[in-house]
């Protein structure tokens, strides 16, 4: 790819009035003579100075840029009211599973309004919970989070956490003396994409070398390796465990097995696919490797005797449970525990001497029980429609405890019985939401090809059909996500103000397996455009909404999905709201994480997979025409998906647009993707966000 001589241009200013009484002037964004060569292809990138979100330049256009959108919000006047409700609605006690570790049982709480969850112990479930970590402690603004993954030593005397700032992707871990709740010296700095590995006295951990000063949340991610940490040590001691120079765009985390004799290493180069090493720790054996390239999920459950249980989707695309015995791992010796059958297995815990399988039916939640040899036993009952979700239990355990919830009922925690077959509520929050005035159903309609797609749809029982309903629109898309029924406090606003919510479970994610990613995979990426704006016809047909009362949202790689289906169909929508997108699909390679993705978008760097990029990126495919209200929203910490994409993309619309909608962009300081976000950010965002879109809707909420 050649590149030509960055070269300054006139600043040019860029306004308009929006449609509404709120005047809009956008700030003056200059442009640079940037053009790069792909294939033949000249294509111009004149916000490229953008991409360098550390620099004064940047963090004026930053400051300018929101300036110009809080004071749009400031201007709705019903926008404190929204705030109100949401900060009511979010006001409820929420917990997640527990799990018991040793003789204690750990588990995250929050009474409703703290910024983030505590996490909390007990000697038995019905003992009084201690406070082990809490998290709130840790910043004045919230804005220091602790990571769910951690890990408990095996006499139960530590705990190692990490941490992360205003909601970046890099992490440090801790470790606390649960008896007398101090932290010792030990810090592991320069941690990301780690799980935390317990081994005698110390543990496994994955991290990069250390960032160069200035280029922390935009360099490319490289060398990535897996350390040991002894406790009392310092962490300039720490061993490398496993790592590879030849091929610097590989992760790699570590796992050990209950009984800490086996050492388990995932080794992947995309976001999907990996391979497995084990290593046996009594022995002075290097690793062995179970596996051969990247074209399959492998995920060791734990060790039981002399055999590990793995789930995969080795040919299997709807995933099936195995067994492989350590004196004869061959991939020809493995044996079919739970083989794969029509439903997608999404989750599968080993308790006691049986096997809790978690399936996805049409995506929505099924949950089976199994003796360890792979006989079906009985379903564990669910409420009604909703998802199944941190199954928690170990083989030494007879209990689980896990999570189920639905679009209007929030969280609740039942504790399983495995010997005697019995399930009761552990703990169900209390909201102030009256759930049975609404109702939950599931349609689906034909794809553009005519491939059948399901989509959940939300709103009161009577709803009247009328096509004047403020109705969202969400999906993802993609990463073999699988998108089931799950609640969110903040979408209460738009269910008690007659509004539809609507879930399409396009292709692209895992609902139906495999076969329904690679659907919308690589050169499959239109078909997940086409089921998007399929699902927004279908609404519109079914009377359920207009084009006028239409808004969609997605985040991420649906932040993309947003993008390119504005450029492809912006008659169908009056807002849109781009979320941390993925949105210049020709150079997300080239930061952080996001060669990873090159397995499942292209890359710009192969021709073919450049026209299909540069057909669909959001960024590339900008023009004049008659575009919804748009509200992008980014972080400036994002380090996963660099605000940079953003940028670039809300200079381009600003410049473009000639219409009467506002196009705006809230960029969020101190925050990252969503991970670790404080609850009064979240309650802040949503505000902004559903204000944006009853204004623009011409809606006007209850409150």
């Amino acid at each position: 790819m050649k590149q030509f001589k960055f070269l300054i241009l006139t600043i040019i200013p860029i306004w308009f009035l929006s449609c509404s009484d709120i005047n809009t002037k956008y700030p003056d964004t200059k442009k640079v003579d940037q053009v790069d060569e792909y294939f033949g292809v000249e294509v111009e990138d004149p916000y490229r100075w953008l991409e360098d979100d550390r620099s004064e330049e940047t963090e004026a256009w930053v400051k300018a840029q929101n300036e110009v959108t809080f004071n749009y919000l400031a201007e709705i006047p019903y926008r404190e009211k929204i705030k109100n409700r949401l900060q009511e609605l979010w006001n409820f006690e929420t917990m997640k599973s527990p799990k018991k570790i040793g003789d204690k049982y750990f588990f995250f709480k929050n009474d409703g309004l703290q910024n983030q969850s505590v996490l909390y112990y007990q000697e038995s479930s019905d003992t009084e919970p201690k406070v082990l970590i809490d998290p709130n402690v840790l910043s004045e603004d919230g804005t220091v989070a602790m990571d769910a993954n951690f890990a408990i030593s095996k006499d139960g005397k530590y705990i190692a956490y990490q941490v992360s700032t205003g909601g970046s992707d890099w992490h440090e871990i801790h470790v606390r003396n649960i008896e007398t709740g101090q932290d010792l010296e030990d810090i592991v700095k320069w941690v990301k994409f780690s799980e935390i590995a317990w081994y005698k006295d110390g543990f496994f951990y994955s991290r990069y070398p250390e960032s160069k000063e200035g280029e922390e949340f935009s360099a490319k991610n490289e060398f990535h390796k897996i350390y040991y940490h002894k406790i009392g040590t310092s962490s300039t001691e720490d061993e490398i465990i496993f790592g590879n120079k030849d091929f610097p765009l590989r992760n790699y985390t570590a796992g050990v097995s209950g009984d800490e004799k086996y050492l388990f290493i995932y080794e992947s180069e995309s976001t999907s696919g990996n391979n497995l090493y084990v290593k046996n720790l009594q022995k002075k054996d290097g690793f062995t490797k179970l596996t051969t390239g990247f074209n399959y999920d492998y995920s060791v459950l734990d060790q039981v005797g002399d055999n590990f249980y793995v789930m995969t989707n080795f040919h299997a695309p709807k995933y099936k449970l195995v067994r492989i015995n350590v004196n004869s791992l061959d991939i020809g010796n493995w044996i079919d525990v739970l083989p794969e059958k029509k439903d997608v297995l999404k989750e599968c815990v080993l308790t006691g001497d049986k096997i809790i399988a978690s399936y996805m039916q049409d995506a929505k939640s099924k949950m089976e029980v199994y003796t360890v040899k792979g006989d079906y036993l009985y379903d564990i009952d669910l409420p009604t429609l909703g998802s199944v979700s941190n199954i928690k239990s170990s083989t030494k355990n007879k209990e689980v405890f896990y999570t189920f919830n639905s679009f209007t009922i929030a969280p609740i925690i039942y504790k399983y019985d495995t010997e005697n077959n019995t399930n009761e509520v552990y703990f169900e929050p209390k909201l102030d939401f009256d759930t049975s005035e609404y109702e939950t159903k599931q349609v689906f309609f034909k794809g553009k090809d005519g491939i059948k797609v399901p989509m959940f749809i939300v709103h009161k029982k009577g709803l009247n059909l009328n096509g004047k309903n403020p109705t969202l629109l969400y999906a993802y898309g993609g990463f073999n996500v699988s998108m089931l029924p799950y609640f969110k406090a903040e979408r209460l606003i738009w269910l008690e103000n007659n509004g539809v919510f609507a879930l399409a479970n396009i292709r692209g994610g895992g609902e139906y397996g495999e076969n329904w990613h690679k659907a919308g995979l690589g050169l499959n990426k239109q078909n997940v455009f086409d089921d998007f704006i399929t699902a927004s016809e279908y609404l519109i047909n079914e009377k359920y909404t207009s084009p006028e009362k239409l808004t969609i949202r997605g985040g991420s790689n649906g932040g993309l999905l947003v993008g390119a289906v504005i450029n492809q169909r912006p008659d169908l929508y009056r807002v849109a709201f781009p979320e941390v997108g993925v949105m210049d699909m020709l150079r997300f390679h080239k930061f952080t994480i996001g060669w990873a993705w090159v397995n499942e978008y292209g890359s710009s760097e192969d021709s073919v997979q450049f026209e299909n990029l540069y057909n669909y990126s959001p960024l590339h495919n900008i023009g004049k025409l008659d575009y919804p209200a748009v509200m992008v929203v980014t972080a400036d910490h994002d380090d996963r998906v660099v605000p940079a994409h953003s940028f670039k993309y809300i200079a381009t619309l600003q410049e473009k647009y000639k219409g009467n909608n506002p196009v705006l962009i809230r960029i969020q300081t101190k925050a990252g993707h969503s991970a670790g976000k404080p609850v009064s950010m979240k309650i802040d965002e949503a505000a902004d966000k559903w204000s944006f879109a009853f204004y623009n809707m011409k809606v006007t909420p209850i409150y």
